[in-house]
């Protein structure tokens, strides 16, 4: 009783109508008595406590990971809606994320839900909504996006269903497809054309079921998390080095190496992600001895740094993987949506305008003989951040550096339309770039039988443009293996179920000619 009247003054205050609309919540943590089930997610080095105001801090993170989370029990198709306040003191300003963890199958895959940016001492609210996907476990938590060793605290977290009990998805409509065991490999049709790929996580390197799958159907798989700056750079073994010098960087391969065995093991090609990216890059790579509220480094040491960064990491995969490792997203996402210019990040910041071109002249300088070097973004149908794209690549090629572009294709049925897509691609591929799909994922809105009709046709027309395009084309990589590990798990965007059965979307890429 005392909590929801502690809910009921916050609601009257805060004027939050989307939680006033039904008397109870599913649950409200006012941290006043105990910790509520949080716990710090963490390899062991995190913990959290409780502070006397009624809220709870987590100290001794070393990864954006680390985190307050909680395990709740959540209806799988229910609409639920939530907020959480964040507060640091040990920054100027710090990105949060609430993001859920879900498990199906004892594979755990996860999505991010609300983003916020936390100045200075003040509290702020992250809120939005989710609705939960076919899975058997939900952890929610609140991460921090390229501040690792970031302490802080949350207050006041409040999960509801507004629609009252979570109601259920609606049951899909039995489809009549060819049997499993009939399934042609994807890998294998495409052969001649291009590789077809998925991303993994380390999971894969202690699930032989999805090992098996994965062979059958790919020739090339991409690290959706454990190739990113915040995985790889070893902060607190780097503050150690600045002592002495701080342009050294530390780097390790603890989340990928699972990845990289599978595919050495298997034959399987590996696309590196990703070396520059203003996004899940710690913020202490920017700053004097790599401590967060120090001030920023020059220019030189930033490139200094920079440099020692990919030299590691060209030498670790060629000395460990020699061959394995066949491409790399050099820089990722550097172009703004609204504008078509450069986005404003602490590359740009530090570094300046020239950060993209210096990347690369670094990485193929330490990268072996052979590896593609790629600019990888999205929205690539839209303006002005096509016009934006077009010119930076020009800008790239006259470098003379790069191999090529890589469209992350993270689409819904409806929009792109095809002939738009067709204008991004044709474009691109008018400049002599090498080409490649590298995250392509379709969403709907529902789990039934007319959807995934719609899904499977925009499917079949994107692969009939891709594979007119061949020649030029390295790749089609789909960002995930089974819907219900999927970042967008929610709106059901890829070729299989949570089963690993071929949805419609499947049928369509194996033969595209044969969808109306």
């Amino acid at each position: 009783m005392r909590r929801l009247l502690i809910m009921l003054l916050v609601l009257a205050l805060s004027g939050m109508a989307a939680f006033a609309e039904t008397a109870d919540p599913l649950y409200l943590s006012d941290f006043s008595a105990d910790a509520d089930g949080w716990v710090a997610r963490s390899a062991g080095s995190a913990s959290v406590s409780l502070l006397d105001e009624g809220a709870l801090r987590i100290v001794g993170r070393d990864s954006d990971w680390n985190s307050p989370g909680r395990d709740f029990d959540l209806v799988p198709g229910g609409r639920y809606v939530f907020s959480v306040q964040a507060r640091q003191d040990q920054q100027d300003e710090a990105r949060f994320m609430v993001s859920v963890a879900h498990t199906v199958d004892g594979v755990e895959s996860y999505e991010n839900l609300a983003f916020a940016t936390a100045k200075r001492g003040e509290w702020t609210e992250l809120s939005g909504e989710y609705v939960a996907g076919n899975y058997s476990r939900f952890v929610l938590y609140v991460e921090t996006t390229g501040a690792p060793s970031l302490d802080f605290d949350i207050r006041d977290f409040r999960l509801e269903a507004p629609d009252g009990e979570p109601e259920l998805a609606p049951t899909p409509v039995p489809m009549e497809i060819p049997e499993v065991e009939g399934m042609p490999s994807l890998k294998e049709i495409y052969a001649d054309r291009f590789d077809i790929g998925t991303c993994a996580g380390g999971w894969i390197g202690s699930r032989d079921d999805y090992q098996e799958f994965v062979k059958a159907q790919f020739s090339i798989v991409t690290p959706e998390n454990e190739l990113k700056p915040d995985s790889v750079l070893d902060v607190a073994a780097s503050q150690e080095k600045a002592a002495e010098d701080d342009t050294a960087v530390a780097v390790h391969f603890d989340a990928v190496k699972p990845i990289l065995d599978f595919a050495s093991a298997s034959g399987i090609k590996v696309h590196g992600h990703v070396l520059v990216w203003h996004n899940q890059t710690p913020e202490a790579f920017f700053h004097e001895g790599y401590q967060a509220d120090a001030p920023l480094v020059s220019r030189e040491v930033m490139l200094a740094r920079l440099e020692n960064y990919i030299a590691q990491v060209m030498a670790f995969m060629d000395e460990n993987y020699p061959g394995v490792v066949v491409s790399w997203d050099v820089v990722n996402e550097a172009v703004d949506d609204a504008t078509g210019q450069l986005r404003d990040s602490m590359w740009l910041q530090v570094v300046g305008e020239d950060y993209l071109a210096r990347a690369f002249e670094l990485a193929r300088k330490y990268a072996p003989e052979g590896t593609l070097l790629y600019y990888n973004d999205y929205n690539t149908a839209y303006q002005p951040k096509q016009d934006g794209i077009v010119k930076l690549l020009e800008e790239l090629m006259a470098e003379g550096s790069i191999d090529g572009y890589g469209f992350q294709m993270h689409n819904a049925a409806a929009s792109p339309t095809i002939e738009e897509l067709t204008n991004a691609v044709e474009r691109v591929a008018a400049l002599g770039l090498r080409l490649r799909v590298s995250e392509l994922d379709i969403t709907v809105d529902a789990n039934d039988e007319p959807s995934f009709t719609t899904q499977a046709q925009v499917y079949a027309g994107v692969m009939k443009l891709l594979s007119a395009h061949a020649e030029q084309l390295e790749a089609v990589q789909f960002w995930g293996i089974t819907d219900s590990m999927s970042w967008r798990s929610s709106q059901y965007p890829l070729l299989f179920d949570a089963n690993r059965n071929p949805k419609p979307a499947f049928w369509a890429v194996a033969d595209p000619d044969s969808v109306e």
